[in-house]
């Protein structure tokens, strides 16, 4: 690929300067797969450069994730390390920056018992209760990236050469982080600006509910008194600036949690740490799921669904337009990081307490009785399409449309 390697600079510096937003003297935390060797060690100078103290990098494998699902006794999975955790939550204490570098293989647990998954998915996060609280609750920074592997390239282009399909993905995913613009971090100040704008809007507008219509789907979402849209980055705890995501084209608070009802579809898989999960539909009564299905994938729905009792309500609404830069690929990516971002979207499980007015200092249960939800999961899942209407009733009881055929209609 042509200036491939300034491609890759400019999207190392997008992930330390916009996502992470590194500032002197702060420690920073990266969690990669072995095959982002080449990009990690970019972020990892551009971290130092940044003016970072120490920057440590945790690395992972999917042959020996498989191994060990595989192999592994079941008592394994019922363990996470002490020492990890202590890490986790030192580093959050002290103000540590978090880049997650995700490029997961869809088909990776194919064959793998769902109990194992899941028991090893509760055990970490028991163990890891506090250091994620202080990411839902925006007390540290994070960020979310990807970068092509040969197993998640050849899943959305089956029909190329492994060295072409990897360059296709760096392709896609250069222009739909902006990477490829003459000037990347002016490109995104101007894009956060507009989701600004757009969230600015909505929190003006107050919404008592929301009515998603579309085949196989008629639900209706109320919202707390007091929840706030967020999107277009966040601030920590310290009042440092930083994007979640990268790419993000999504505004999004959090719903009331007695206050869903009726029936939604998914509209794309979604692939859930190595499961693949498709042609899914969820039933809510009074907030609770109460009854699922799904074409491929339903002992792994499940198993999200018995997490825990928070994992049976929604934590998170989002609304993202059809035409946006990623859903115009035409392409599916098999990653929640760029699928959610292409179409609208909601979340099993935990609710963010930046979503609710003064819920950063809320404890949960005061969150709780202001209707946010509580839970060790949280599973993004794609609903929207062009045949999604949305409809929000204001504060003074007018129904006004927000969403036409997948697009902003308001």
């Amino acid at each position: 690929m042509e200036n491939f390697e300034k491609l890759l600079d400019n999207y190392a510096d997008i992930t330390v300067a916009i996502g992470l937003n590194v500032q002197k003297g702060q420690d920073v935390m990266i969690f990669a797969p072995v095959e982002a060797l080449d990009f990690v060690r970019k972020t990892v100078c551009k971290a130092y450069e940044a003016g970072a103290k120490n920057v440590y990098v945790e690395w992972s494998d999917e042959a020996v994730t498989r191994i060990t699902y595989d192999l592994a006794p079941d008592e394994a999975f019922e363990q996470f390390p002490d020492w990890r955790a202590h890490t986790y939550r030192e580093l959050a204490d002290s103000n540590a920056a978090f880049l997650y570098i995700l490029s997961p293989n869809p088909e990776l647990l194919k064959g793998v018992d769902p109990e194992r998954v899941a028991k090893a998915r509760k055990t970490a996060a028991i163990a890891n209760k506090k250091f994620t609280n202080a990411k839902i609750s925006a007390k540290v920074s994070w960020t979310i990236v990807s970068v092509p592997t040969a197993a998640w390239s050849a899943k959305i282009f089956p029909g190329l050469g492994e060295k072409e399909r990897i360059e296709a993905l760096w392709k896609q995913i250069f222009t739909i982080t902006r990477s490829d613009r003459d000037d990347p971090e002016q490109a995104w100040k101007e894009h956060i600006h507009s989701l600004t704008d757009k969230l600015n809007s909505f929190n003006e507008k107050r919404f008592r509910r929301l009515h998603y219509k579309a085949p196989g789907t008629d639900l209706t979402i109320e919202l707390p008194a007091e929840h706030l849209w967020v999107g277009g980055g966040m601030t920590n705890g310290k009042g440092t600036p930083f994007q979640p995501n990268i790419p993000t084209e999504e505004i999004f608070t959090m719903p009331l949690k007695t206050g869903v009802n009726g029936t939604v579809s998914s509209t794309k898989p979604l692939n859930n740490g190595g499961n693949l999960i498709d042609r899914f539909s969820l039933k809510f009564k009074d907030g609770r799921i109460v009854d699922f299905a799904a074409e491929k994938g339903l002992d792994a729905l499940r198993k999200i669904i018995e997490t825990d009792d928070g994992s049976h309500y929604l934590g998170e609404v989002s609304l993202v337009p059809h035409h946006s830069p990623i859903s115009e690929t035409n392409l599916i990516f098999f990653n929640t990081l760029f699928d959610e971002n292409a179409s609208c979207h909601l979340a099993i499980g935990a609710s963010f307490p930046f979503n609710y007015r003064g819920g950063r200092q809320m404890s949960e249960e005061a969150l709780a009785a202001a209707g946010a939800n509580t839970s060790l999961t949280h599973v993004d899942f794609m609903i929207g399409s062009d045949k999604l209407d949305i409809d929000g009733e204001t504060s003074d009881g007018q129904w006004v449309p927000i969403f036409r055929k997948g697009n902003w209609a308001i």
